[in-house]
């Protein structure tokens, strides 16, 4: 088997566009389950800016949801991150 057959993804995506995807499915995950979203704005390397919007606005927990579950499921893939803002 061709090693291009094995892998289903892109292997030479730049970081930014790795980020761009692991925030698609955050968002798509936070959509279906609480109608709210996450959008990914833009990553320098080290802080992650993002839009959140639907249910997630005005709600109480959008914080927790951004900080706590966004940043500590991004920190596993990309341990560099230094901090994430919602702009």
């Amino acid at each position: 088997m061709a090693e291009a057959d094995i892998h289903s993804h892109q292997v030479d995506a730049t970081p930014k566009e790795r980020m761009k995807k692991l925030i698609d499915s955050l968002s798509a995950y936070i959509e279906q389950y609480h109608g709210g979203w996450v959008r990914f704005v833009d990553f320098d390397g080290e802080v992650l800016k993002v839009e959140m919007g639907g249910a997630c606005q005005g709600c109480s927990l959008s914080e927790t949801t951004l900080h706590g579950w966004v940043k500590g499921t991004v920190r596993q893939f990309f341990p560099e991150l230094k901090n994430i803002e919602e702009v």
